[in-house]
């Protein structure tokens, strides 16, 4: 098989091995660091927007006892703080420690300079058609999750 005839199976089969292999780099980390999957897929949630509890155990699909236990040990670890709205008391915000983006940054930017390293080889029509595949990819990805949750 040559990438240009790549079969929707090939493809699947393509990404499923992208997936595959982030799920192991993943895993060194977590592991370094004593931190669950469920941890992970959290810190990354909060990274990404600073959220309340309910919001991550929704995201999560996590009960709120589970979740408090998530928060537990990353807040632990050091990774999150949970911290009272000032305008609201009754409403607690998640956000990452700057530690916790640096321990990140520190063991993510081999990973980041390597993907650009092979990135830089594409032309910007090929980086155009790879960008919408991931997009297009995620969003069916994330429409049969919802349908099957």
């Amino acid at each position: 098989m040559t990438v240009s005839d790549a079969s929707d199976y090939d493809l699947s089969m393509m990404l499923r091995a992208l997936v595959m292999e982030s799920n192991r780099f993943l895993e060194i980390f977590s592991a370094a660091h004593a931190l669950h999957p469920t941890d992970m897929t959290a810190l990354h949630l909060i990274m990404t927007a600073p959220m309340t509890p309910g919001t991550l155990a929704k995201a999560l699909n996590l009960s709120a006892s589970a979740t408090t236990s998530v928060l537990d040990r990353l807040e632990k670890a050091g990774h999150v703080t949970r911290e009272r709205d000032p305008g609201d008391r009754r409403r607690v915000e998640l956000h990452v420690l700057d530690q916790a983006t640096a321990l990140a940054a520190t063991f993510f930017q081999p990973l980041a300079r390597e993907y650009a390293s092979v990135w830089d080889e594409m032309s910007d029509a090929d980086r155009q058609v790879v960008a919408r595949f991931l997009a297009a990819t995620t969003e069916a990805t994330a429409r049969v999750r919802r349908a099957v949750s």
